[in-house]
């Protein structure tokens, strides 16, 4: 289970460059925030099996699904975007012309990165 609503139509879906999260903006106005493990890569980098592993089950251990809403927008959101800067910022805007920017939480960087 996602965990999206799916009374509401979802009009843009984007990944982030840490590529297991994954936002979505639609006629809620809502934008959502995803942990979608099962969608990440492997660094091809990494040639350490063993770190690989240790990887994997860091990853596993935060849930999938829904981990963060933010509810800025007063009408549908219809684009949202992930800044190519800091993969932790990304921007959403609405029908009613509000550009809102955001920063993925300190505490769910830090269980992605640690």
């Amino acid at each position: 289970s996602s965990g999206i609503n799916a009374e509401y139509g979802v009009w843009k879906v984007r990944y982030n460059l840490r590529d297991q999260l994954v936002m979505t903006g639609g006629s809620d106005s809502k934008v959502v925030l995803l942990n979608v493990p099962s969608l990440a890569s492997t660094d091809p980098a990494t040639e350490d099996e063993e770190e690989d592993k240790e990887c994997e089950q860091g990853k596993e251990q935060m849930r999938e699904g829904v981990l963060e809403e933010y509810d800025k927008h007063e009408d549908s959101v219809y684009s949202v975007a992930w800044s190519t800067a800091d993969p932790w910022l990304f921007a959403s805007l609405s029908n009613d012309g509000r550009l809102v920017l955001n920063k993925v939480s300190k505490e769910i960087k830090f269980s992605i990165i640690l």
